[in-house]
């Protein structure tokens, strides 16, 4: 097969074409793959690549050098007509070999390429990715994607677009995975499926795996705890509400659902040997039982099915659970130590060191870099002190918080990978979503061409500044605008430094604002969770919120303070401060795209429209700020000046939330949100989100405020 391409190739090339030969490593299906990527950049700037090694201008030999480099590291060095891609294993060659091709997409001939020498600054680079099918939160704007999520294509074309940005961890979380990936030999009533629905469930399931061990991607599945099939629970009359929707329910801990979840592990690890790992999570479908029946339950049954797999297993291991008997979150020292004890006890009987996820900022890793809580709250010492031997921590970066709009702002990832990844027991990060699946385009309205198929495509600089700064820290803005540039010519120049200006508006809210479980806050949409609603955040309620970021003063402490003659140290961030740099970041990305002509290029358009967007929401928020101070000041001294202040601050802010519709309204259809599941555990059907739709409730503030008197 390969052989025919190359001819075909070779025969397409035209005639005045430089030559080029390959000198594999070897015949590993990762060499091939190394190889094949280059072929294809080599192809698209014209090169003629040769079948065999003669007559070349140019030699490019792949290799393994283990001796030489440690695990993910890479080297290109160019000598003459050679140039060698030595990996100091499969994926660092895949790595180089991608290095190589981004050179080449980028415009650098063969003969000008220069030496690099890469290695990797952290071990664990993941992405989280919930499947549509039996999600941990029911809702049409996760089921939409079923369809494309069971496309070979499309896995192919999102696990690429991980090795490229080198990730090297694909994890795939739901209720209960063991359904679709096997029919159990003790319990084949567990599966709804005929035989050949299941065998397309395990050919599925079968070649994600195959796709991702050729991209020398680690591969895990992920799931909460005591979930069976529903065709099970019946079929036993167990585990009553234990299978999808249902996710906060009581632990069924009889016998026979124990034999089933243990030898369903161990028959998936046994049926998928590229598959590396499982993760278990001590919270959903355990409540009932208390921290340590949860963690005796674990080891005796999932723990227990993953060891006796007769292969090499790799483990990741969620933290913090709840600390006490319900489902709540919830953080506590007695429950650390449990949970530290136990895998300790484990030693190294797993492949490599454990995974400890635990998610950074709760479900909003996009705001401060401080660590100011994780899931239940602020976290004890207990998992870093003594430092651990047979585990290390790996931060969940949760993104609830943006899916239609481009985000990107290097600096907060490089800050944040100085703050929190440097210490020995951080081994990396997750990047992904709960409320969020990056597969279906479900968000453009034009019908025009554009250059993306998938939702992640369209995201692709989110995707590029994590997994390569996570790779390299020190990875340059370069890299990045010179992608812009491959993609746009001279009219993509600006559009990096605009929209790291432009999307610090949600990492801005998103400090201001505190938040904590998924639907908490959803800053793209400035809404928020309130009671059991979730709506747009008003002048009361950020007035009254407290922020996330210990630094930032919200609205009613800073015109508390000020009202009392009190101050604030330089350190802290005001709301007029914090008003200030949102209106200087916004005006600056809107005069960096200002005059950029989009007509032709649709793709370009949404990128300068992002830009606009982002700005426009940051001007929002600024008004927003200064309207909520005079506000709520004119509500403490009643001066007639502050009341007419905060109407025409409140005005202003309406205004660029009309901007945001005129500028969204053709780009973006109106988008399936499940944050609009509101407080509740089940799918609402009244879920549509667009900007135009919550322009009356923006309104609503202008009148808030006229309406207002001093208390």
């Amino acid at each position: 097969m390969r052989l025919s391409i190359l001819l075909l190739l070779a025969l397409a090339a035209p005639a005045w074409a430089q030559r080029v030969a390959f000198f594999p490593s070897d015949e590993s299906p990762q060499a091939a793959y190394a190889e094949g990527r280059l072929v294809e950049a080599l192809a698209e700037q014209g090169y003629e690549v040769l079948a065999d090694r003669t007559d070349y201008d140019h030699l490019v030999s792949l290799v393994i050098h283990s001796e030489r480099l440690g695990a993910e590291a890479f080297q290109i060095v160019p000598e003459g007509r050679m140039i060698s891609v030595v990996g100091g294993d499969a994926r660092g060659m895949i790595y180089g070999a991608l290095a190589l091709a981004e050179a080449i997409g980028n415009g650098t001939p063969l003969a000008e390429v220069e030496a690099v020498e890469e290695s990797p600054a952290l071990e664990f680079r993941g992405i989280k990715f919930n499947l549509p099918w039996e999600t941990y939160r029911p809702s049409s704007a996760l089921t939409q994607h079923t369809e494309t999520a069971r496309d070979p294509a499309y896995w192919e074309a999102f696990l690429d677009m991980m090795v490229e940005n080198r990730f090297n961890v694909v994890s795939l979380w739901n209720l209960h995975p063991y359904t679709f990936m096997v029919r159990p030999t003790n319990f084949p009533e567990a599966s709804p499926w005929s035989e050949a629905e299941q065998a397309e469930w395990e050919a599925l399931y079968r070649e994600i795996f195959r796709l991702a061990k050729e991209r020398a991607l680690d591969t895990y599945i992920v799931h909460w705890s005591i979930f069976v099939s529903e065709a099970f629970a019946e079929a036993h009359d167990v585990a009553e509400t234990n299978f999808y929707p249902h996710y906060y329910v009581p632990g069924d801990t009889t016998e026979i659902v124990r034999r089933y979840l243990r030898e369903s592990v161990r028959q998936v690890l046994e049926a998928y040997p590229d598959l590396d790992g499982v993760g278990i999570s001590h919270g959903e479908g355990m409540a009932g039982m208390t921290p340590l029946e949860r963690q005796r339950w674990m080891d005796d049954v999932l723990i227990a099915g993953m060891l006796e797999a007769d292969r090499p297993v790799k483990l990741i291991h969620r933290v913090p659970f709840s600390s006490g008997t319900s489902s709540d979150p919830g953080v506590s020292g007695d429950v650390e130590e449990v949970t530290r004890a136990a895998m300790e006890r484990l030693e190294d009987r797993f492949d490599g060191p454990i995974w400890v996820e635990m998610k950074f900022n709760w479900s909003h890793a996009h705001s401060t870099p401080e660590l100011v809580k994780v899931h239940g709250g602020e976290l004890g010492d207990t998992y870093f002190d003594p430092l651990p031997t047979n585990y290390r921590i790996v931060w969940q970066m949760r993104n609830e918080d943006f899916f239609a709009l481009r985000w990107g702002v290097p600096s907060f990832i490089r800050e944040h990978v100085a703050r929190n990844g440097e210490a020995a027991y951080v081994g990396g990060y997750f990047v992904g979503s709960e409320t969020y699946i990056p597969a279906l385009d479900y968000f453009t309205a034009l019908d025009e061409p554009v250059d993306w198929r998938w939702a992640f495509e369209r995201q692709w600089l989110f995707y590029k500044l994590w997994g390569r700064l996570l790779y390299d820290p020190a990875t340059p803005d370069a890299v990045f605008q010179a992608e812009f540039d491959r993609r746009y010519g001279e009219a993509g120049a600006n559009l990096l430094n605009a929209l790291s200006l432009a999307s610090s508006t949600q990492l801005r809210l998103a400090s201001l604002y505190d938040a904590m479980w998924d639907f908490t806050l959803y800053s793209e949409g400035f809404l928020a969770l309130q009671g059991d609603s979730t709506r747009y955040i008003s002048v009361d309620r950020l007035i009254e919120q407290p922020t996330m970021d210990p630094d930032y003063v919200s609205v009613g402490e800073f015109v508390a303070t000020m009202q009392s003659g009190g101050s604030f140290g330089a350190d802290r961030v005001t709301p007029p401060i914090l008003a200030d740099m949102l209106e200087r970041d916004g005006r600056e990305a809107l005069r960096l795209v200002d005059g950029v002509d989009t007509s032709g290029d649709a793709s370009l358009r949404y990128e300068v429209a992002d830009v606009q967007t982002w700005a426009h929401l940051g001007l929002h928020l600024a008004e927003k700020l200064r309207g909520a101070v005079a506000l709520q000041t004119y509500r403490l001294d009643g001066a007639e000046a502050d009341h007419a202040a905060a109407i025409d601050h409140l005005e202003r802010a309406l205004s660029h939330w009309d901007e945001v519709v005129a500028i969204t309204r053709p780009l973006y259809r109106d988008m399936p949100l499940t944050h609009y599941n509101h407080g509740g555990f089940e799918a609402n059907p009244d879920n549509l989100f667009h900007w135009a739709l919550v322009r009356d409730e923006v309104a609503r503030d202008v009148e808030i405020a006229r309406r207002s008197r001093p208390d």
